[in-house]
């Protein structure tokens, strides 16, 4: 069952007091999330098994406002897809001393279809969990030669908008058994520890108060199958570390850097529990 945050840091974050306690919102609007009228999304779904706490998972699509919601169902309205024009672009362009490109390996970014709904996943070469970003980097330094791309910068982001485009409409499926539970465990652990002065954890929003507000924000489960999403808070694509430090930093913790390990098993962890969800990256979000 969800609680309301009783501690009193929690309230100082939340910018309550007295008896103004988190108010419940409505979940945007019954709608279905079909984009350009043809790229059906499941925003809805059981919760996966090894979920104790929720029942139903939900795409943070369903909390946002009719006006947003509509922004992500037309790719031209959609600020995003500038970004995955800009990477398309980027995938022919030469790289490193022999001038490799994306497209001389995979010929189109719609070979990569598939892709972003398995990721993060066991590497059994490097015998770790890599994310998308890493296996980029990856591809750019080891194959192209060439440096290594800024882990949250705007053109991995855009990068990765480009392959979680070209896989919009099937299901996440992160694998976490195997040797990826280690680091799955790790993640989990992570999700559920309380860090900073005010003591919060992902779960305290995530878990415990989804479709309450704060202040003017509406609470979603915290789901990353839209990443990179668009916030029009910012005006940019963003990743989804960046994401995570943001909420880390919320706490008034020293915060885990992009592509840290930590950050890599708690994106494990909260991927696999969209399983079900569709891949709708780029999506739009306040």
């Amino acid at each position: 069952m969800r609680q309301t945050l009783r501690t009193g840091a929690a309230r100082v974050m939340l910018g309550l007091a007295g008896s103004a306690a988190l108010a419940t919102g409505a979940i945007a609007q019954e709608a279905n999330l079909v984009i350009d009228g043809e790229i059906e999304i499941v925003t809805r779904a059981p919760a996966p098994d090894h979920m104790e706490n929720v029942s139903e998972i939900v795409s943070g699509w369903e909390y946002r406002s009719p006006e947003t919601q509509a922004v992500q169902m037309d790719d031209f309205e959609n600020p995003g897809m500038i970004g995955v024009d800009n990477a398309r672009a980027d995938f022919s362009a030469a790289m490193g001393p022999d001038g490799q490109s994306c497209a001389a390996c995979h010929d189109n970014p719609e070979s990569l279809e598939g892709a972003r709904a398995v990721y993060p996943k066991w590497d059994e070469t490097k015998g770790e969990v890599q994310t998308l970003e890493m296996q980029v980097n990856e591809c750019v330094t080891e194959r192209a030669g060439a440096e290594a791309w800024n882990y949250t910068g705007t053109r991995m982001t855009e990068m990765i908008a480009l392959i979680s485009s070209v896989s919009r409409g099937l299901p996440v499926n992160v694998a976490i058994d195997g040797p990826a539970q280690p680091t799955w465990e790790q993640g989990k652990e992570i999700y559920y520890t309380r860090y900073g002065q005010l003591e919060l954890a992902c779960a305290n929003c995530h878990e415990d108060n989804y479709d309450n507000m704060i202040r003017a924000d509406h609470l979603s489960q915290g789901q990353i199958n839209g990443f990179p999403t668009y916030r029009l808070k910012n005006g940019k694509l963003n990743a989804v570390h960046n994401r995570f430090k943001g909420c880390v930093r919320d706490t008034r913790a020293q915060t885990f850097a992009p592509g840290s390990p930590e950050f890599v098993a708690l994106e494990l962890y909260v991927a696999s529990r969209g399983n079900g969800l569709s891949v709708e990256g780029p999506s739009v979000r306040n």
